[in-house]
């Protein structure tokens, strides 16, 4: 099983998830991080770091997150790996919350 990252993601981005995580499953996209479930070794380690609180194992997927199993798989394949801290985006801590975020999903 693999660590899936959610909505409350978007527009944020914050990375601390990136710091711990072990096996370097994270990718960054414009507005998003995705996990690659081929990378993940399923140790939890990001889940507490993730100040959304945008990460859930992939059979505990809040209701309505279901979608973000096969988004997170297929961006993965698209966008660079993200091995460090980085700064959030700007606005992050204002959109951090917002819920239904999907369709602010920049995915370039």
């Amino acid at each position: 099983m693999a660590f899936v990252v959610t909505d409350n993601c978007i527009s944020c981005k914050y990375t601390d998830c990136v710091a711990v995580c072990p096996a370097d499953a994270f990718h960054e996209g414009p507005n998003f991080l995705a996990i690659n479930p081929d990378d993940c070794i399923d140790c939890d380690l990001c889940v507490p770091e993730c100040p959304a609180d945008a990460i859930f194992q992939e059979d505990e997927l809040p209701e309505g997150q279901e979608q973000f199993l096969e988004l997170n798989a297929e961006l993965a394949q698209m966008w660079p790996k993200i091995t460090e801290v980085i700064t959030p985006l700007t606005d992050a801590d204002k959109h951090n919350g917002t819920p239904h975020k999907i369709t602010h999903l920049i995915v370039e």
